[in-house]
């Protein structure tokens, strides 16, 4: 996520002919109660919101049902204050009775709902959408849900979804704003496919995760397809719609590069484009294949605060790239912590937000190794600072595997240092804990071990207990879960002023 400023190429399944594989598109319900987090009770009498019991996004996510697959029609009427019609489709399995459904959906007015093809009754309850069939839904059934409506981009930017650009549109879903764009199980839990059909005036371009199938004009306008290789969460679903130019090259392997910039923007902003290939050598390197069908950096002028993960289009300020006074080796790490995430994160997604550490503390951890061969400070110096900071960052903001909630009105304060440099510290232990050879098994395997797929911290802990043939209990309850950040390894003499103490409770020196 928000990083703050300062190739199987088969194309999608259909859902229905994949009834039988649909576990490994884990179901909301299911992968809330394995992650031992409060399931909600399904539909009673009265339409309430509904929510996977997510600790710190409660109402995210439905019980009840698995989307497979996500097609998404957005009409663009040409003005990024106005809203756009759509119409989502999505195809999933029951994975319980159901007498309602309910979507995570706001900010857009909905005119029709059908389930199965016959019309449904609907209604809103907080940022719910509730539906009721025609008839009750068999636990195992597939289903087709079909919602007209639009997606409003005025409102505030800060609250997530829509961004407003100089010349169009953007989005930034993460943590939990997807459904302010479309109607959708919104809980990185809940993986899909997606299909994306953008109308738009001719004049302009849209662009959208995964590989272009097709674009279609018709008089003034063109509807432009766009359809993902690999399972997706809706937090890194990805539209541009702009006067953009689209660059093309190959990176590792043949692996298809495509960058969007402003068309006026397209020479000032090439010396940095050209940087992704070598970008992607250098994780893969250390991690094994890019784990997605192409690969891009999205540059908007747009001022956001933050750089983006999105689905192999990671969304950057413009500014980041043509504002001086940032070092060369500051942009260049920064480009390599969004393209870290496609692995952690993106490929292998948090399956509660409390596993945000995985994501944010990797990216970090990487970008950090990259600045320091690009003249940026080395990892232990970034490593002992993070030590020095690392108890007020915890009473902050919490443990980095158990952060508290977000501020009320604030969603994206959850991106605290805590979960960055404070989560990067946490690998940093580890590797002196179990050795650099242990530890770099244990990356590769993780990623390769649950691409396209959801992981949580007890996963991470038990496969490095694997692969170290160590008993790390301890060393993970007191890095991941304590108020004070515990000794670290092979550095008896780092300290955190902020909580120096002995066993027995005097003061240490500083």
């Amino acid at each position: 996520m928000p990083l703050p400023s300062h190739a199987s190429r088969t194309p999608n399944p259909s859902p229905r002919a994949r009834g039988a594989r649909s576990h490994r598109l884990r179901s909301a319900v299911l992968v809330a109660l394995s992650a031992g987090l409060v399931a909600a009770t399904l539909p009673a009498s009265a339409p309430t919101p509904l929510g996977i019991g997510d600790p710190l996004f409660p109402q995210l996510g439905n019980p009840g049902y698995d989307v497979l697959t996500y097609d998404i029609g957005l009409t663009y009427p040409g003005r990024n204050t106005a809203p756009l019609a759509g119409v989502t489709r999505i195809e999933a399995l029951a994975t319980a009775d159901l007498d309602r459904i309910n979507l995570d959906f706001t900010h857009g007015t909905v005119s029709a709902v059908t389930v199965d093809g016959e019309p449904a009754e609907w209604t809103s309850s907080g940022e719910d959408l509730v539906i009721t069939p025609a008839r009750p839904v068999a636990e195992g059934e597939a289903l087709e849900i079909t919602v007209d409506h639009t997606s409003d981009p005025s409102g505030p930017e800060d609250s997530g979804g829509w961004v407003r650009t100089s010349d169009g549109l953007a989005m930034a879903n993460q943590a939990d704003a997807a459904h302010r764009v479309f109607p959708s199980n919104d809980h990185p839990s809940d993986k899909a496919y997606f299909t994306f059909r953008i109308t738009a005036p001719s004049t302009l371009t849209a662009v959208a995760n995964g590989l272009r199938e097709s674009r279609v004009r018709d008089g003034d306008t063109t509807t432009w397809t766009y359809r993902t290789v690999h399972p997706m969460a809706t937090e890194l679903a990805q539209v541009s719609i702009g006067t953009s130019t689209v660059v093309h090259r190959k990176g590792p392997h043949d692996l298809p590069v495509r960058d969007v910039v402003r068309t006026a923007d397209r020479e000032v902003l090439e010396p940095w484009l050209r940087r992704t290939p070598g970008h992607l050598e250098w994780l893969e390197s250390r991690l094994g294949p890019y784990p997605f069908e192409n690969y891009g950096v999205l540059i908007s002028d747009a001022d956001t605060g933050f750089e983006l993960e999105t689905q192999t289009l990671s969304l950057f300020e413009r500014g980041l790239f043509t504002e001086p006074g940032y070092p060369e080796w500051y942009v260049d790490s920064v480009m390599l912590h969004e393209l870290a995430h496609q692995w952690f994160g993106d490929s292998v997604s948090p399956r509660a937000w409390s596993d945000l550490w995985l994501n944010e503390g990797h990216a970090t951890w990487y970008e950090t190794l990259y600045a320091e061969e690009k003249g940026g400070p080395t990892l232990e110096q970034r490593m002992k600072a993070a030590y020095g900071a690392s108890d007020r960052w915890r009473a902050d903001g919490g443990p980095p595997a158990a952060p508290k909630p977000p501020e009320p009105g604030q969603k994206i304060s959850l991106f605290r240092p805590v979960v960055y440099d404070g989560a990067a510290l946490v690998l940093y232990a580890l590797r002196h804990e179990i050795g650099a050879e242990a530890f770099e098994r244990l990356e590769r395997r993780w990623v390769s071990e649950h691409r396209d797929g959801t992981a949580s911290t007890a996963d991470f802990t038990a496969l490095a207990a694997e692969v170290s043939g160590r008993d790390l209990t301890r060393f993970f309850a007191d890095w991941l879960y304590a108020e004070r950040t515990p000794p670290m390894p092979g550095h008896p003499d780092w300290r955190s002023p902020a909580a120096g103490r002995t066993a027995a409770g005097a003061a240490k020196p500083g």
